[in-house]
């Protein structure tokens, strides 16, 4: 399901875009602890779901892998709007389809305005307005 490039997860830093329980997330902070005679650096990190917005927090040891999904950013033109959906054309493509419209977008997207979206593990999602 797309396209992922792994690192590990002492590498991660806040604004990262991660996989994490199978949905892309964006970190909102990595907090380090210090590794103990025996142990590892354990990582506590806070990561925001871009798609459904629900935060994760989760501790994982500096040396394991973690996958980083490959975003693909695209413009899109607003065909129509109808309550939370948009009708959209790609700009390159002329393929249409329906997205969600961001809560925080939604004073923004009218008929014609350009936007640019995401397609993040199979997922297309409406990011700003250009």
């Amino acid at each position: 399901m797309g396209d992922y490039k792994q690192t590990d997860v002492g590498s991660v830093k806040k604004g990262t875009t991660i996989e994490w329980e199978g949905a892309p997330c964006t970190v909102t902070s990595v907090e380090t602890s210090k590794p103990g005679k025996h142990g590892h650096a354990k990582c506590r990190i806070t990561a925001v779901g871009i798609i459904d917005g629900k935060k994760r927090v989760f501790v994982a040891p500096g040396h394991e892998k973690i996958n980083i999904p490959l975003i693909e950013k695209k413009s899109a033109q607003i065909l129509s709007v109808s309550n939370n959906k948009a009708s959209v054309m790609d700009m390159e493509s002329f393929e249409t389809f329906e997205l969600d419209i961001p809560e925080e977008l939604k004073d923004q997207i009218k008929e014609n305005v350009q936007v640019m979206y995401w397609t993040i593990m199979g997922q297309k999602v409406i990011k700003q307005v250009k």
